[in-house]
């Protein structure tokens, strides 16, 4: 009996826990707060750079990418930028390939609201269109 007595939880210990903490509590908040709300800031930073990293986009950009198509907005926004290196030299291409990445912007839009199964085969798709038209871009550019 005298060795049960020294281990384990028992009610005693728990008031007394209870009876340190009110004592504590108080003196503790104003101290482990601000540390506490720095360090969710921090985390919450780091995440979005992480994020935008992933996506490719700056940190200021990261709001116009959400959703489960998100990569593939920013992938087709950046196709669009890189665009304009060749538009000079063939406009036609230009304007028919920025018709082609508005289609499959809408594409990726109208897919949020799709069920899992159909919308990942819509991205997949979107992908592959988006997989020929960089590789004829990049023939363009002479890469």
């Amino acid at each position: 009996m005298a060795r049960a007595k020294g281990k384990g939880f028992t009610p005693s210990r728990a008031r007394n826990l209870v009876g340190v903490a009110k004592v504590l509590a108080p003196a503790l908040i104003p101290v482990v707060m601000p540390i506490a709300v720095r360090t969710a800031a921090l985390v919450s930073d780091r995440y979005d750079h992480y994020r935008a990293s992933r996506l490719g986009v700056p940190v200021d950009q990261l709001t116009r990418y959400s959703g489960r198509g998100a990569a593939l907005h920013a992938r087709i926004t950046g196709f669009d930028e890189a665009l304009e290196q060749v538009r000079g030299s063939d406009r036609g291409y230009v304007e028919t390939t920025e018709r082609r990445l508005g289609q499959l912007l809408a594409a990726v839009r109208a897919s949020e609201r799709m069920p899992p199964a159909r919308r990942r085969a819509a991205h997949r798709a979107v992908s592959a269109d988006l997989d020929g038209l960089e590789a004829e871009l990049l023939k363009r550019l002479g890469v």
